[in-house]
């Protein structure tokens, strides 16, 4: 039943959530670091997600294949590479590195 309750909770919260951001004024949204605010909050979302999936398992920090991975997608990336061959080349690295034991 808690588990039940935990989802009637998040479905309350995330409504409310919503509502609160269709009660905003306009004028509110314009201001320059509100816009800028709205541009950056995305992609350091996304640093914060992709650094929490590749160096943590549970609750312990571990430096292990991914992070490999990751660095040859951050290299191809400085490389200014397609988008294809960041993502091949961080599976490439990462199931090398796990083949070869690390």
């Amino acid at each position: 039943m808690n588990v039940w309750i935990a989802i009637a909770l998040t479905v309350l919260g995330c409504y409310a959530v919503k509502l609160a951001g269709l009660l905003v004024p306009a004028g509110a949204l314009e201001r320059p670091l509100v816009r800028r605010l709205a541009a950056l909050l995305p992609v350091a979302l996304l640093a914060a997600l992709t650094a929490q999936q590749t160096f943590s398992s549970g609750s312990a920090l571990v430096l292990d294949a991914r992070a490999a991975g990751l660095a040859a997608a951050g290299l191809a990336l400085l490389l200014r590479a397609p988008f294809l061959l960041v993502v091949a080349a961080a599976v490439l690295v990462t199931a090398g590195v796990r083949a070869l034991g690390g």
